[in-house]
């Protein structure tokens, strides 16, 4: 199964952005360190970056999976390139693609 349930988001500073979301909207955050932060609300996951070394271009849509392997092997052999080999975070694995059309992405299995 595969279902969009977050999209991560360049920002300067994460903790003022889930702080703005926080004040603006009534929505929750956590923290995974300085550089990161989750903001749960609106019927999806927000992710705030503000490490620039790992940072997109552009708000990253990310795709929940049950099997990251087989994800994997699903978007190469549809012609996606990884571009981010699968890596451990605190909570899952994920690693980021690029569609033919050029559009960054990102896949993730929770723990």
């Amino acid at each position: 199964m595969f279902t969009i349930d977050f999209v991560e988001f360049p920002s300067s500073s994460a903790a003022e952005s889930a702080a703005f979301m926080e004040r603006a909207f009534g929505w929750k955050s956590t923290a995974y360190g300085p550089d990161y932060t989750d903001v749960q609300g609106g019927g999806i996951t927000l992710g705030f970056q503000s490490d620039t070394a790992e940072q997109a271009g552009a708000p990253l849509v990310i795709v929940r999976t049950d099997d990251l392997d087989r994800a994997c092997r699903e978007v190469e052999a549809a012609g996606g390139v990884i571009t981010v080999e699968p890596f451990d975070f605190p909570g899952g694995r994920r690693f980021h693609f690029r569609e033919p059309g050029g559009s960054e992405l990102a896949v993730w299995q929770a723990e």
